[in-house]
């Protein structure tokens, strides 16, 4: 053979094998969980303590040390691997009641992380708790979206981005948390939180130019968000997805939609998104692959129930049996019984009457009658568990109620608590955790119209009898200090609450004194919370709450106009201080320039309609 054959021949060897490199396709996959909410030990079907008589039946779901053994066997089937955690790993079990995040830090750690976002939960405790948290883990927690101030313990913690190599592909994870972290959690005032699809869009720049070929948003923003995230911020391939305790699945007929979910981004490219419920009952699993154009050429998987069939890591279990005996058998104190399971699912006590928030509101509201109190407020969201059937123990109402949250008392005129009922019923749609359960009270809502006018037919309890408030009238009412302070939106009650007082007994405790009281207890639920929404207008998604939300945001933007040609801004639906800055200043980095212009404005909560000062744009 001749010399120009010859090399012609390697030449097209050569040619050969770079064009196979070139059209290899790139498998990714994606191991994941979210709103684990300290379930360090199994649970039951109701999302609560699972009892040894139970597992030992194998009716007992998750469990870290399940989800662990979950893990590594996935791991060693499959290339290319990510594990993933999408924020609230705090809150929720008396694991997180007596160590403040350290059994979670220990355990998350066993499970060999690539990648954590933290959750609004994380700051239940302050700052410093989720500190301590990140002192002790060796796996990256991502900030996203929230700006913390070098004042805080956290600064300097956290990382904003995480770049994972496999071969000539960088998988890039960038991360957000929810925006009303500050209404639904403690963290502190040197921490402010971006708008998530306004900051994703220049981290996903950020990461890309940083060297990342496929980019992960690890989110916890709740599934309406991790749409509007997948459909417009441009350059991500997947989300996964925390918050609102979604399932997707393609074998479940509870499930929110199909696993994952396609959706198509600003640039006609297919973005896959997924989530795997809550309590550590699922490990989501989901496999990508690429093509040569960097576009996904499939997406397939399915959450993996972790039940019976999975059996738990036994090193894992030991070491949770070692962290559980100071404290079990004060967990398994029987306090009561229960005729019948008390709902208290998330579905339920976020959008209607419900068991177990008849049962929280009617023990409150009997523990402080003698005090002239007679109407109770309990935040959906702030229960967070349903109880079976039979005893009932300590640690199940703990892990209804995991917050620790006081009884507080204060006085409130009639049409405030007409407006703290609105703010309840104005996110209902989203699943908000600001739902309001009620005693000695009755209301009716209308989710056809626009939020701040859904309530109707308020009537308030006297002396068995229901009459109608008085919008002018003193009542006394009794919530948590949590709602107290403003948390859930209900800034009425910090602001106009008189009389307050906020040390009384811990919640859990009163509801345990009213189980054992009224043992054995029957669930029920009655005619408290009406809802009285018209079904056709329900069905066209449209009619009167269109047309109201759309004048509405007219008169709003006749108003924006004016204000803003005066240095001013009245505030709409969504706005931020980060939005803001952006807008009027041309720098989002500037929003402590407004901030400092209106001082006796918390930058943290904006009302719709208040005004604000606009400082002159710097050249």
């Amino acid at each position: 053979m001749s010399k120009f054959l010859q090399r012609l021949t390697i030449a097209l060897a050569a040619l050969a094998a770079s064009t196979a490199v070139a059209l290899a396709d790139f498998e990714l996959n994606v191991l994941h969980f979210n709103d684990l909410h300290s379930r360090i030990q199994p649970i039951n079907k109701y999302d609560s303590s699972c009892s040894a008589d139970d597992e030992t039946e194998g009716k007992c779901f998750g469990g870290v040390a399940r989800l662990k053994t979950a893990i590594d066997e996935r791991r060693k089937a499959l290339d290319n691997v990510l594990v993933l955690s999408a924020g609230d790993n705090f809150q929720g079990s008396v694991f997180y009641t007596v160590y403040k995040g350290k059994a979670e830090a220990e355990f998350l750690d066993l499970l060999g992380l690539d990648a954590n976002v933290i959750g609004n939960h994380e700051f239940d405790d302050g700052d410093a708790v989720l500190a301590t948290f990140l002192d002790n883990t060796n796996f990256p927690t991502i900030y996203g979206n929230a700006l913390i101030g070098a004042n805080s313990p956290l600064a300097g913690k956290m990382v904003e981005y995480v770049i994972k190599d496999f071969g000539d592909e960088k998988v890039g994870i960038v991360g957000a948390v929810t925006a009303d972290t500050v209404e639904l959690s403690s963290p502190s005032e040197a921490v402010l939180f971006m708008d998530p699809v306004l900051y994703l869009n220049d981290a996903v720049k950020a990461v890309r130019a940083a060297g990342a070929t496929k980019v992960i948003a690890l989110t916890h923003v709740g599934i309406e968000e991790d749409k509007k995230i997948a459909t417009q911020v441009d350059g991500i391939d997947l989300v996964v997805g925390g918050h609102s305790n979604t399932l997707l699945s393609n074998a479940s007929d509870k499930a929110h939609g199909p696993y994952p979910m396609m959706l198509t981004g600003p640039s006609g490219k297919q973005v896959a998104v997924v989530s795997a419920y809550a309590y550590s009952k699922y490990l989501g699993e989901v496999k990508i692959v690429f093509g040569d154009d960097g576009n996904i050429k499939s997406a397939t998987g399915d959450p993996i129930l972790l039940d019976a069939s999975i059996k738990p890591d036994e090193a894992m279990v030991a070491r949770i049996a070692e962290l559980a005996k100071p404290i079990e058998e004060e967990l398994k104190q029987v306090i009561g019984t229960a005729a019948a399971p008390i709902d208290g699912n998330r579905a339920s006590c976020r959008a209607r009457e419900c068991e177990m928030g008849n049962l929280v509101t009617d023990a409150m509201l009997d523990r402080v009658s003698g005090q002239g109190i007679s109407i109770a407020i309990q935040n959906g969201g702030g229960l967070r568990a349903s109880i079976d059937a039979g005893y009932i123990t300590t640690g199940e109402v703990l892990t209804v109620l995991p917050f620790q949250n006081t009884l507080s008392t204060f006085k409130l005129i009639g049409s405030d608590v007409v407006a703290a009922l609105e703010n309840g019923v104005s996110q209902v749609e989203e699943g908000a955790g600001r739902f309001p359960q009620v005693a000695g009270l009755k209301y009716s809502f209308d989710l056809s119209l626009p939020p701040g006018s859904r309530t109707s037919n308020v009537m308030v309890e006297d002396n068995g009898q229901y009459k109608p408030i008085d919008l002018n009238a003193t009542y006394g009412v009794v919530s948590n200090n949590f709602m107290r302070a403003g948390g859930d939106g209900y800034k009425v009650f910090a602001t106009n609450g008189k009389d307050a007082y906020d040390y009384g007994p811990g919640l859990e405790e009163v509801v345990s004194a009213y189980l054992t009281q009224k043992s054995p207890y029957q669930p029920y639920v009655g005619d408290r919370i009406t809802e009285v929404t018209p079904k056709e207008d329900m069905a066209k998604e449209s009619g009167s709450e269109a047309k109201a939300d759309d004048t509405v945001t007219q008169e709003i933007k006749a108003v924006q106009t004016t204000a803003s040609e005066t240095g001013k801004h009245v505030v709409e639906e969504g706005d931020n201080l980060w939005k803001l800055a952006e807008k009027y200043l041309g720098d989002p980095f500037k929003w402590g320039d407004i901030a400092e212009a209106n001082p006796d404005q918390d930058p943290h909560k904006l009302d719709v309609g208040q005004q604000l000062n606009i400082p002159a744009k710097q050249n």
